[in-house]
């Protein structure tokens, strides 16, 4: 169980480590700062489905994705 655990501590830290840094540039962690999430639509088709982001409601700020999850 030594290597699960250890895989899961590096998959936290990693998780931290990229929150952190998209705190530093006011992105919303889950979209990158887009404001949207995309979704692919079929994978035969060239289109796919935009949603606003869940975690931050389409502004892609971190503020509004840190008050989301309190």
């Amino acid at each position: 169980m030594g290597l699960l655990n250890s895989f899961n501590e590096w998959r936290a830290n990693r998780y931290e480590k990229h929150v952190s840094q998209m705190e530093e540039e006011n992105k919303c962690p889950e979209c990158y700062g887009r404001g949207f999430s995309v979704y692919p639509g079929n994978e035969y088709a060239y289109h796919a489905n935009l949603f606003d982001c869940p975690g931050c409601s389409g502004s892609g700020q971190y503020s509004d994705w840190e008050n989301q999850i309190e």
